[in-house]
């Protein structure tokens, strides 16, 4: 495919009526849910992005993406939601204080609440990326939401995990970027700002360690997103359109999830981020602490080059195993990384089958 590809566009899934359903959440965040439909169908499938992505790493129109997938498969109702970390919304650059567990408390719910509104009592199967995986099985486990038919987790879901040199950024860069740097938030865009900016000078100091390629939107998901040169995905799994327009696919990201991600870490586990704090009484200190009593089936996705989460998933699995044997499932993915089983040119047959048939053992 050539030539320019408009940002947020939906011309990447054909043949299906699109509907948007925005809604609110209980702290004060407008959110959308939008609706790919060719026809009722009693297994409903819900995508959910991560941090710095939104609903568009779902439908992209350079290479079959995985809503057509699911459509083209018999899953002919799905449904993606943007929540309060989606680069379609202003939030993430703006100086802000949220965390996992308002993602997990009110976004989700919320959203649910107008699924059910739309489809009933049919089986909703999720399938989640990033910290939209962490956030949604912490909304799962901490009994926030309940009635999933099935959950799949790619790269990280409950046991974060991450190379040594992501354990120094998330100590530091957070406070470096807000109080010294001066910036609440860090953007692909940055190097696209005005000369001698701080954006842009912070976009020639971070592409000063990455000669892997020319794309400074790629350097700076890099140091966003794990230790490596690429990071954040493998270039050869990538179409060359894509790779340029990583910009529009992986947008800002507040700092603050970082934070949380970083407590998580040291924790072992999804943990609260403050205990003390009696707005988030309903959900547990310990995100895990109820892992055996939690019936929705896992397939937990697990890149075998993953720098950015490392082996979480594998970690995951292994923990699961003991509390609840048989019930969830691993899926080691050959050759590729943290976010191109989603995004990759060979995606379709390499990936997304595995998640197909995961759902139709758990649905129809």
């Amino acid at each position: 495919m050539t030539g320019t590809i408009a940002r947020f566009t939906l011309e990447g899934v054909k043949d299906a009526d699109v509907t948007v359903y925005p809604f609110a959440t209980e702290d004060g965040l407008g959110l959308e849910l939008t609706r790919f439909l060719r026809a009722e169908s009693d297994d409903v499938v819900l995508l959910v992005h991560g941090l710095t992505s939104a609903s568009d790493v779902f439908i992209m129109p350079e290479h079959r993406n995985l809503a057509s997938h699911l459509l083209d498969n018999g899953y002919t109702d799905v449904w993606a939601l943007d929540f309060r970390m989606s680069g379609r919304y202003p939030y993430d650059t703006e100086t802000h204080r949220f965390t996992l567990d308002d993602v997990a408390l009110y976004d989700f719910p919320a959203a649910l609440r107008v699924l059910r509104r739309q489809v009933g009592d049919r089986r909703i199967h999720v399938i989640a990326h990033c910290l939209g995986a962490v956030s949604f099985t912490m909304s799962l486990f901490g009994g926030a939401v309940g009635g999933i038919a099935s959950l799949t987790c790619n790269s990280v879901s409950l046991t974060p995990r991450v190379p040594a040199f992501s354990r120094l950024k998330l100590t530091f860069g957070p406070n470096l970027m807000e109080y010294v740097v001066g910036l609440p938030f860090i953007d692909p865009r940055f190097g696209d700002a005005p000369f001698l900016t701080r954006a842009w000078m912070v976009s020639r100091l971070i592409s000063l360690f990455h000669n892997e390629c020319k794309e400074r939107a790629c350097h700076i998901q890099s140091f966003q997103w794990g230790a490596g040169r690429p990071a954040m995905y493998e270039h050869e799994n990538l179409l060359p359109v894509t790779h340029a327009r990583m910009a529009d696919l992986c947008c800002a990201s507040g700092l603050h999830y970082y934070r949380h991600v970083r407590k998580m870490i040291n924790a072992g586990n999804a943990v609260k981020y403050d205990p003390k704090d009696d707005r988030y009484d309903a959900l547990p200190d310990d995100y895990l602490s109820n892992a055996a009593e939690i019936e929705t089936p896992l397939l937990l996705l697990a890149p075998e080059r993953n720098k950015v989460f490392s082996d979480s998933n594998n970690h995951f699995h292994r923990i699961l195993e003991k509390a609840a044997p048989g019930r969830h499932e691993l899926a080691v993915l050959p050759g590729y990384g943290h976010l191109d089983p989603l995004i990759g040119k060979n995606s379709h047959l390499d990936v997304f089958p595995r998640i197909v048939d995961f759902i139709k053992r758990h649905g129809a």
